[in-house]
């Protein structure tokens, strides 16, 4: 099965890793479905779309299980990433749930590890259980997600720019806010963004402006709003594929070049923004 050429992404580590990625947010929620999953995230990994994203509230676990099966026997293969919910992000509850992914995920050890959104346990503890963690050799490093410019800045700290590996936010056409001062900011620290529901879980896909622009390039407007999120090199995206031919269309977004009439039309439609906005999350 051939791969896509795909793109790749230095994190502050140096290490290297693929621009796009697997999604797996509400996998795992129903039986009938588990085996369709699996085998598309096996899909998705056979075409190069080897990061997986997940996380322990997903499904309450039932997404790490499916992922834990879609890379059995293929671990060395995937760039795994998962997420600790904020409520269990402290010292000891940090490592026990580390501990409770890793027996789902059915490996020993997580690429890339994130505290899931801010919560009250003082950012310095779950730092630093997550570089226990590190130093345990269960997870390759660590990061954040839903983290605005003022919480990645207290971040800093009590962390080094290079241990935070990631902030995995909401970002697609209609979701600009980050444009204004975050994704500057991740820009000018070295910090890559992993855009989650980078097509607004299909709202976006009706939109007149989308379908014209998808028309330009004999594409479909999921293909599109793919490209356009992925336009910026400092930006990784993680959309989920629920079937193989879903999967296909993701990955063709990949040889997309869109073009200056192209942007007009879209920031015509979805203006980027001219002020600061709440970090949004779904």
């Amino acid at each position: 099965m051939a791969r896509q050429h795909m793109r790749y992404i230095a994190l502050p580590s140096g290490d290297d890793t693929p621009v796009f990625g697997q999604g797996t947010w509400f996998m795992g929620e129903r039986s009938s479905d588990i085996q369709r999953e699996i085998h598309t995230l096996q899909h998705g990994i056979e075409r190069g779309l080897t990061l997986i994203d997940t996380a322990e509230m997903y499904a309450d676990g039932g997404a790490e299980k499916v992922v834990g099966a879609a890379i059995k026997g293929r671990r060395d293969d995937v760039f795994l990433v998962s997420k600790v919910l904020p409520g269990n992000a402290s010292s000891t509850g940090t490592i026990a749930a580390c501990e409770a992914s890793l027996k789902r995920l059915g490996t020993d050890y997580i690429d890339l590890y994130l505290l899931h959104w801010r919560g009250h346990i003082p950012l310095e503890e779950t730092a630093n259980a997550m570089e226990d963690l590190v130093e345990q050799g269960k997870i390759g490093q660590w990061g954040v997600s839903n983290f605005d410019v003022d919480d990645l800045n207290e971040l800093m700290t009590v962390a080094e720019n290079e241990q935070v590996a990631v902030n995995q936010v909401l970002y697609n056409l209609s979701r600009r806010g980050i444009e204004y001062d975050l994704l500057p900011w991740c820009r000018s620290n070295s910090m890559p963004i992993m855009a989650y529901s980078p097509i607004e879980q299909a709202r976006l896909l009706e939109h007149p402006a989308l379908t014209e622009v998808a028309k330009r390039h004999q594409a479909t407007a999921a293909q599109i709003a793919l490209a356009w999120v992925l336009r910026d090199h400092n930006i990784i995206t993680i959309p989920k594929a629920s079937t193989i031919e879903h999967m296909v269309e993701n990955i063709g977004s990949l040889s997309i070049e869109l073009q200056h009439e192209d942007y007009v039309t879209l920031d015509t439609a979805f203006p980027p923004p001219s002020r600061k906005k709440p970090l949004e999350m779904l």
